[in-house]
């Protein structure tokens, strides 16, 4: 396959699984905006082994040896991923572990990992979602991966919290529970009860607001160092995170119906949200 037609199917990957990152990266210079699409499309592809109805250690084995396959300098098959990620892997100076790492986080899916603790949970979160800043930093910040390695952890961290919170009624449906079991016992939260019955109560909502006050903390963490990305990465960072904070918000407004209302970001917020940043970065 052509290395063009290759980042084109990466990018339809992205503007259908996740048009918030799709939106916050489309003002990127043309060759980092198309490495961003390839990198998605391979977390994409991970994520996409463990959630499906029949999940298989086997087909993530398979796709790790085609890593492994990859990164010797050789596509191991013709699939358009590779080929997206070859040409930028030529463009841009990678870091191998974090591929790898987030295969391990699929594989803690994929084994139900318990988490007993909030330092469990961003474990996780780091695998699943810090691994991916971390391998666009040499994409969006090339110099920089030493001094901006624990922005790109704790944007993860906050990214992935967010997922959880906005997740659980669909991620309980398929036997997984990412909220710590200490939060649920302080807070007396019967979470079974509450996603069998999908009503949110005030032990579910504490428990809740709890870890959406985490992840605000880590975006703000996470943020700090923004002035460290050059100037045309600095407004995609600041909206992929402000824009997916913004799903907590719409939580809030859904009255913690996680289980029958998907937070989603209106096509309006998102304008207001960049047309914000773009303002704030011009005066």
């Amino acid at each position: 396959m052509k290395t063009e037609a290759a980042y084109q199917h990466c990018r339809q990957i992205i503007d259908k699984h996740s048009k918030t990152f799709s939106k916050a990266f489309q003002h990127l210079p043309g060759d980092k905006r198309r490495a961003v699409w390839a990198v998605y499309a391979f977390c994409r592809t991970a994520d996409d082994i463990v959630d499906e109805d029949l999940p298989s250690s086997k087909d993530l084995h398979e796709f790790r040896k085609d890593l492994d396959v990859f990164l010797s300098g050789v596509l191991p098959n013709d699939e358009p991923l590779w080929t997206a990620l070859g040409d930028a892997f030529e463009r841009f100076h990678f870091d191998k572990k974090p591929f790898y790492d987030m295969i391990r986080g699929q594989e803690m899916d994929l084994y139900h990992y318990q988490y007993e603790t909030t330092a469990d949970v961003l474990r996780y979160s780091y695998y699943v979602a810090s691994s991916v800043g971390l391998m666009l930093l040499p994409i969006l910040a090339p110099g920089k991966e030493q001094k901006l390695h624990q922005s790109a952890v704790y944007l993860g961290y906050a990214m992935q919290i967010t997922n959880i919170l906005r997740d659980v009624g669909e991620d309980f449906e398929r036997g997984r529970l990412y909220l710590p079991e200490e939060l649920l016992q302080t807070y007396g939260c019967r979470i079974e009860t509450v996603c069998r019955e999908r009503k949110p109560d005030a032990a579910f909502i504490n428990v809740w607001e709890h870890l959406a006050a985490e992840a605000e903390a880590y975006y703000e963490l996470g943020l700090k160092d923004i002035h460290l990305y050059p100037m045309h990465s600095r407004l995609p960072v600041q909206a992929a995170a402000l824009l997916y904070q913004q799903i907590l918000n719409t939580a809030r407004r859904n009255q913690y119906d996680v289980f029958q209302k998907r937070a989603v970001v209106s096509s309006e917020e998102k304008k207001r949200i960049l047309s914000n940043l773009q303002t704030a970065a011009t005066s």
